[in-house]
This record gives C-alpha cells, structure tokens and sequence, in this order.
C-alpha cells in the first residue's frame, strides 16, 4: 500500500485544529461503483452523470455538500451581522462537469435565496458566507464560482 502524506498548508502562524475527519470507502468508481462512510450514515450506488439507471455521481455529492455547509456560513454569518433570516432560506447548487483542452474540470454556481432580506444586507451576508465556507475556501482560485441572490 502506497500512503502520499498532503502537507498541511495553512495561509497564516495559527496551529489548526482538527474538528471532524470524515471518512470513507470507495470501489469501482462513477461506473457503478459504490461509497459508503466509517459510519454507515451513508450509503450510495455511484453511477456515471446523464447516464440512466440508480446512483448518483460525485457533482451531486460534492453540491450537496457545498450548499449545506454554505447555508451554514450564511447563517453564522447574518447572526454576526443580526440579521435574522427567514426559515425558508436555501440554496440551490448547480455543478458542471467539464471537458476541455486541459482535461476534466468543474465550475459551480450556489443560487441563495434570503427571502424578504434586504438584497444589500443579503449580498453583504452571501460575501461573508464565501470567505467562511471551507467548501468555498477550497475551490478559491481553482474553479469558476459564481454566488447568486436569486
């Protein structure tokens, strides 16, 4: 078995603390692979996108996952700003896979919906949400991103 240890960059002097790993079990890939987690809370067929049959594919997953931890931001950050936002908030991601000259890339827009928030207040939340969001953070610069008040 072959490890490849990552280093662990951080973009200033503070020590970094490990607050969850999420961890998984992956075979076969997006052709009718599976995932399932250490924990069992998840448990899917992978299959390929556009493609019919059962399972998903890992643009859903990772929209999923983007958008869920974004309306997180979004809420830390409008209780810092106290604002209170409406229950019926969302967001509806749209991920794209791409094939190119360099090969397979993403893009990704996450549409916001803060009903009855004024749009200054709302975008001023949505710009605080995308410096917060690890999800955001990580495809800083790697991917096109679009942030939409919709």
């Amino acid at each position: 078995m072959t490890t490849t240890t990552m280093p662990k960059e951080t973009t200033t002097n503070q020590t970094m603390k490990v607050l969850y790993t999420a961890k998984a079990h992956t075979t076969g890939g997006r052709e009718g692979g599976a995932s399932r987690t250490s924990d069992g809370r998840l448990d899917v067929k992978l299959s390929v996108p556009g493609t019919p049959g059962n399972g998903t594919n890992p643009e859903q997953l990772f929209a999923v996952g983007w958008s869920a931890c974004f309306l997180s931001a979004v809420k830390l950050v409008a209780a810092q700003m106290k604002v209170r936002l409406p229950a019926d908030s969302a967001i509806d991601p749209e991920v794209d896979l791409l094939n190119g000259e360099e090969g397979y890339m993403l893009q990704a827009r996450l549409n916001v919906s803060l009903p009855g928030v004024d749009r200054q207040v709302a975008q001023k939340i949505l710009d605080g949400a995308h410096q917060t969001c690890p999800y955001s953070k990580a495809t800083r610069g790697n991917i096109n991103v679009e942030i939409n008040l919709v």
